[in-house]
C-alpha cells in the first residue's frame, strides 16, 4: 500500500488553500446566494477581440507559438506600455504567459534561491506565499497598515531588508485592498531599493483600473528602477479576458531571458488563439477600458458610501476592484463574520486573514458585480448587522 504523505514534497503539503475559493465553492452550491468573492469581471470579452480569436482558429493558426510569445504580440505589448503609462521596453525583454500568475511564478523561480528572502506587503493576492515557499525561499510579510492606507512606506521597507533579501513583491494597485501606490508614495522606496541588490516584483495587472485625474505611474519607470524590476501585467481585469488565459512579463533581458527557459520547459508556449485576440486587445480596445473602469468606479463609490453608512468602517480604494471594509464593530473574527453572513443572509465575501494575517478584522468584497447584486448584497448586510451584531 503506497504511503503517499510521505510521497509528497513537505512544501506542497504545507500549502494551505485558498481562502478565496472555500467560500466561493460553498456559494456555489447555495441557492440564492449572492456572492462578492471572486475577483472576475462580470463583462463579457469586448467582440472585437472574441472575433479576432475566432478569425486566428478559421485561418488554422492552431500551431505552437514561439516559447517568448508571438512577435508581433511582444512588439504590440512594448506599444502599448508606452502609449499608456509611458514605459519604455523591447521585444526581447517580453515575455507572454499563461496569465499573470505564471509570470508571477517564473520571476520567483528564475531569481529565488533555496533560502533568499522575498518580501511580500500584505495583505495581497495569495500566490506569493506559497510559490516562494516552493522555491524554497522564504517569505516576510511587511504588515501594512489601514491608517496609511495600506501603502508601503520606505521605514517599512527598510526595516524588513537584510542581507539575505532577494526580492520585493510590490502589488499596486492591490487586490485585496485596493490601495494605489502614486508617484510621491513610491520616489522614498526607490531611494531605499536604489542602494541594495534587491530586485522588484511589480504585479500590476490592475494598472488599468485606477481612479480619479491620476494615471497608474509603474515603478519601473522611477530614476535607476528599470533596471531592478520586472512588470507583470496581463489581459483579465482590463479586457474581462479572465478565460483566455494570457499574461507578460518585462523587464531586464538577464532575467527575461532566464524566465522564457524555464516557461520553456514548464509551458511551452501561451494558447495561440489567446495571443491573437491579445493583438487585437491591445490595438482597438482602450474605449473598451475606459468604459469598464467608468462602470467599476460607479460602483466603487456605490460600496464606499453604503458600507461607512452602516458602520463599517471603509477607506477610499483607489485602484482595483475590491473594498476591505473593517469589520471589528460587529465583535466578531473575520472568519466568523463571512462564515454567519454565508448561512444567515446568503452573502459571500472573503475574511482579511485569507491575504494574511494582518487581514484579520477586514473582509475583501468584489464589486466586479452588477449594481443590483450590490445593491441586494448590501441590503443584507445591513440587515446581518442589524440582526446577528446588534450594530
Amino acid at each position: 500500500m503506497m504511503e503517499y504523505d510521505s510521497l509528497i514534497a513537505r512544501a506542497a503539503a504545507e500549502m494551505r488553500p485558498s481562502g478565496i475559493r472555500k467560500f466561493f465553492d460553498i456559494a456555489a452550491e447555495m441557492k440564492d446566494c449572492i456572492s462578492l468573492g471572486v475577483g472576475e469581471p462580470d463583462f463579457k470579452t469586448p467582440w472585437t477581440i472574441r472575433e479576432a480569436g475566432i478569425d486566428s482558429l478559421q485561418k488554422g493558426h492552431t500551431w505552437y507559438t514561439s516559447n517568448a510569445g508571438l512577435a508581433e504580440l511582444r512588439k504590440e505589448i512594448c506599444t502599448y506600455l508606452k502609449r499608456r503609462f509611458d514605459m519604455d521596453y523591447e521585444p526581447a525583454e517580453t515575455l507572454v504567459t499563461v496569465g499573470g500568475s505564471e509570470a508571477i511564478d517564473m520571476c520567483i523561480r528564475a531569481l529565488v534561491n533555496p533560502g533568499d528572502e522575498v518580501l511580500i506587503p500584505e495583505p495581497c493576492f495569495v500566490c506569493y506565499n506559497p510559490i516562494t515557499t516552493l522555491t524554497g525561499g522564504v517569505a516576510v510579510p511587511i504588515p501594512l497598515k489601514a491608517e496609511n492606507g495600506f501603502k508601503l512606506t520606505a521605514d517599512e521597507l527598510r526595516r524588513a531588508i537584510t542581507p539575505k533579501t532577494k526580492l520585493l513583491v510590490f502589488p499596486f494597485p492591490c487586490n485585496p485592498t485596493g490601495a494605489v501606490m502614486r508617484r510621491e508614495d513610491m520616489e522614498p522606496l526607490a531611494e531605499v531599493l536604489r542602494e541594495t541588490n534587491v530586485m522588484v516584483l511589480s504585479d500590476e495587472i490592475y494598472a488599468e483600473l485606477t481612479y480619479g485625474h491620476e494615471r497608474h505611474v509603474s515603478i519601473s519607470t522611477l530614476p535607476g528602477m528599470r533596471e531592478r524590476t520586472i512588470v507583470v501585467n496581463g489581459f483579465s481585469k482590463a479586457h474581462a479576458m479572465t478565460g483566455w488565459r494570457l499574461g507578460y512579463a518585462c523587464g531586464p533581458q538577464p532575467v527575461i531571458k532566464v524566465m522564457t527557459k524555464i516557461h520553456q520547459s514548464a509551458i511551452m508556449c501561451a494558447p495561440t488563439t489567446s495571443q491573437y485576440a491579445a493583438v487585437t486587445a491591445l490595438r482597438s480596445c482602450d474605449s473598451d477600458i475606459e468604459s469598464m473602469r467608468d462602470e467599476y468606479d460607479m460602483r466603487r463609490r456605490y460600496l464606499v458610501q453604503a458600507l461607512n453608512g452602516m458602520g463599517l468602517t471603509c477607506f477610499e480604494p483607489q485602484g482595483a476592484f475590491y473594498v476591505f471594509p473593517c469589520i471589528k464593530k460587529s465583535g466578531l473574527s473575520s472568519d466568523d463574520f463571512c462564515k454567519k453572513l454565508l448561512y444567515s443572509k446568503k452573502v459571500a465575501v472573503i475574511p482579511g486573514p485569507a491575504f494574511g494575517e494582518c487581514g484579520e478584522g477586514f473582509v475583501r468584497i468584489s464589486y466586479s458585480y452588477s449594481i443590483k447584486h450590490l445593491t441586494e448584497a448590501m441590503r443584507r448586510i445591513r440587515q446581518f448587522l442589524d440582526e446577528e451584531c446588534g450594530v
